[in-house]
C-alpha cells in the first residue's frame, strides 16, 4: 500500500468515526440512554453496525465517545470563568443546562448501573466542583472542613437537578430560573464560614 493509499484510508476511517459521533451526540442528547440504538445510529450515520462496534467496541464506548465529543462544547457553552463574578457564572451554567442540561439529567440516572458512565459522571462532578472553586476561590474559607462544606453548598446550588427543579418541575423561565439561581450562589457565599 502507498503512503497515499494508507492517508487516504485513514482519513476514510476519521471521516466515518465522525459521522457516526455527530449522529450518536444527536441520539444521546435527545433521547434517554436505553432508547439509542446501536443498529440505529449505525443505519443513520450510513455504516453497518459491525463497523460502528469495531470503532466503539459498545455503546458505553460509543457514548464515552460522545462525552469526549461534548466536552469542548460544554467548555464554549459555560464561557471564561472570570473569578468571583456570580452573574457571569450563572449565566455560563444556563447556557450549558439550557442545551445539554435535560440529556444530563437522564444519563445521570442510568449512571448507577452502567460503570463506565458512573466513572464519566464522577469525572464530570469533579470538574464542576473544580469550576467552582476556581471561580470562588477568594470567597472560599481556608480551613478545609469549613471549605468543603462551602463548596458543597455552591455545588448544591449549581447542580444540574436544581437547574431542572426550577426549570421543568416548577416551570420558571429561563429569567426566573437565572435570577434565583443568581440569588441562591450569592446567598451561599455570603453564609460561608471565612
Amino acid at each position: 500500500m502507498t503512503q497515499s493509499t494508507s492517508g487516504a484510508r485513514a482519513g476514510a476511517v476519521e471521516r466515518t468515526r465522525e459521522r457516526v459521533l455527530a449522529v450518536a451526540r444527536d441520539r444521546f442528547v435527545d433521547r434517554p440512554y436505553d432508547e439509542v440504538r446501536i443498529a440505529e445510529v449505525a443505519a443513520t450515520a450510513g455504516v453497518t453496525q459491525q463497523t460502528l462496534l469495531n470503532h466503539f467496541r459498545s455503546k458505553e464506548g460509543l457514548f464515552l465517545a460522545v462525552a469526549e465529543v461534548l466536552r469542548p462544547e460544554v467548555e464554549a457553552l459555560r464561557g471564561r470563568v472570570v473569578p468571583g463574578d456570580v452573574p457571569g457564572f450563572v449565566r455560563g451554567l444556563m447556557r450549558q443546562y439550557e442545551a445539554l442540561g435535560d440529556a444530563n439529567v437522564r444519563l445521570e440516572a442510568v449512571a448507577e448501573r452502567i460503570a463506565d458512565l458512573a466513572e464519566a459522571v464522577a469525572r464530570a462532578r469533579a470538574h464542576h466542583r473544580a469550576l467552582l472553586e476556581q471561580a470562588f476561590a477568594a470567597d472560599l474559607p481556608d480551613e478545609p472542613r469549613a471549605r468543603r462544606r462551602a463548596l458543597a453548598a455552591l455545588y448544591a446550588v449549581t447542580d444540574v437537578h436544581t437547574w431542572k427543579l426550577l426549570r421543568r418541575d416548577l416551570g420558571h423561565s429561563r429569567a426566573e430560573t437565572t435570577a434565583v439561581l443568581t440569588h441562591l450562589l450569592r446567598a451561599a457565599l455570603a453564609t460561608a464560614p471565612s
